[in-house]
This record gives C-alpha cells, structure tokens and sequence, in this order.
C-alpha cells in the first residue's frame, strides 16, 4: 500500500496584494514600486522566478512563476483584489446554474462564495433571491446585498420553507456553496419539478444527511457540479473559457458592480493571523473570509 503524503504543514490564504521590492536584470514586466496582485499565500516576502516548472527549473520559495502576477490597476483595492478568487467560482456557479430574469433562487452557504453569489444574482435580473446560513451575521451581509429572505437551517427546514413561500412550488435554481450534505439535501428540498441544483463546493464529513431518494427522483432534478479551475471546461465552452470568466469576475469587482465590504473580515496584522484563524475555526460567526496585513499594510 502506497504510504500517503502528511499535508501538513500547509500554506494558507490563496490571494496576495503586495509591493515588488527588486527585480531581476531579465524582469521586464515590473520595476520596485508597482503594486501586484496574484494567487500566492499568506507570507511576509514571495521570491518570484518565471522558471518554476520542469527538469532544471530554479525553485521557487513561493511557488508562482512570474508570469501569474498582475499589476494592480487604480481602483482596485487590496480588498477588492483578494476576493478575485471567490469571485471567480461564484461566476461560474451562477454561469451554470442559468439563472436570469424573473427566476427564483435560493442560495445556501454565505461565506464569500456565497454572498458574491447573491450579488451576481442580483445583477442578472433574479426576481426573487432567498439566502441561508446558520451565521447570523451572514443572513445580514446577504441581505445588504440584494437577497429578499433570509433563513436560518438551525431554527427552521429551510427547503421546506421556500417551498411554502413559492406557494408549494420551490424554486428554479438552488445554489449551494456550503460543503455541507444538510445544506445539499436542504437545497433538493427547496426545488421545483425539473428543476436545477448546482454545487460549487467540496463535501466533507459524514453524507448520511443527503438522500437521492423520492423527493428527488420523482422531481427530475438536475444536478450540476461548478467546477471552473484546473483545466475543467466551461459547459459554454469555447464561448466561455477559464480566462473569460476569470476576467469577467475582475471586471465586475473593479467597476465596483461587486461589493467587498463585509466579506473580508476580520482583517488582522501577520502576527495575530495564527490565532485568529483558529479563533475563526472555532467561531465561524466572527467573520468570512480573513485578511491579513503586513507592517503598515
């Protein structure tokens, strides 16, 4: 039996705003100064090399080659640039759940994928948007954001409930960016006839709470998985590539058409990070998505 890796100890954070301090003599894309932005980790200095790839490439201690660096553009602030990543499966999840004008959705899971989910929403013409989380704080986000209803799973069926507000008959699409059975089994409750189910997150623990049972298959519903990176096609693909919803998502986010207040938070100074993430672990309700800044940020 093949002996599995340990995965520990793993970087944290996805998203990077920073200041290039130096530049190699063969760097020609950037100069001291500029303000980038990229998929990086939580560190206080990234050394860039753009041979970070194949036999005799030169390592690179923060594992991102040159060339997936960006400049950062007037107006994009650094909250605005670290949800880029969010925003991006959000984009997508909505993209393939087809959701427009006059529909009904319910989204379930209000972290930053989910709240950037009702904004787009929202934006698209979605006449009716209900929101659920357990997290109080994030029902209030959503709200602020454009969802007209609010559920909390912990004190109610919440699929149950939005087929009672719909007059017994769900809604067009539920979107699920929680990663948890409950919540998926909750959103196939909340569904009408043929109607659609999209999930964008990964599921973990135990899945004794979903069942593919009557209420599913005599409802037809259809279940798609978003999943927008690593080389899996886009269903609109060629129209709609990786880069197309990559660069949509950044274009919503600089015109200010997605707003990031409220979701990245708490936002706390390198030294403070560990703890305050293993405060966050154990107190989801202290905040969405952590930021963290460097010396005078």
């Amino acid at each position: 039996m093949k002996e599995k890796k340990n995965r520990f100890p793993s970087p944290l954070g996805n998203m990077t705003v920073g200041v290039v301090t130096d530049v190699g003599g063969k760097v020609t894309r950037f100069k001291p100064g500029d303000r980038v932005y990229g998929h990086m980790p939580i560190r206080e200095v990234h050394v860039v090399h753009e041979l970070g790839r194949g036999r005799g490439a030169v390592p690179i201690s923060s594992g991102v080659r040159e060339s997936r660096l960006h400049l950062l553009p007037e107006g994009m602030t650094p909250d605005r640039a670290v949800l880029l990543d969010p925003a991006h499966f959000a984009l997508a999840a909505v993209r393939d759940a087809k959701a427009g004008l006059g529909d009904r959705v319910a989204v379930f899971g209000l972290g930053a994928i989910g709240l950037l989910i009702v904004q787009m929403l929202r934006l698209n013409g979605v006449e009716r948007i209900f929101a659920v989380d357990p997290i109080e704080g994030r029902r209030r986000l959503a709200l602020r954001f454009g969802a007209d209803e609010v559920l909390d799973p912990a004190s109610c069926d919440a699929g149950f409930e939005i087929k009672k507000a719909t007059g017994k008959k769900g809604v067009d699409v539920a979107i699920d960016a929680s990663g948890s059975y409950r919540a998926l089994q909750a959103a196939i409750r909340s569904t009408h006839y043929s109607g659609t189910v999209v999930t964008c997150s990964y599921y973990h623990g135990n899945g004794a709470a979903l069942r593919f049972d009557e209420e599913f298959f005599l409802a037809r519903m259809t279940l798609k998985v978003s999943m927008p990176v690593w080389g899996n096609p886009s269903r609109d693909y060629p129209a709609w590539d990786d880069e197309r919803i990559e660069d949509t998502a950044f274009r919503l986010m600089l015109s200010g058409k997605l707003d990031p207040e409220g979701i990245v938070s708490p936002v706390v100074p390198f030294e403070k990070a560990a703890e305050t993430y293993m405060e966050m672990s154990e107190h989801p309700e202290k905040g969405v998505k952590m930021g963290v800044t460097f010396g005078s940020g």
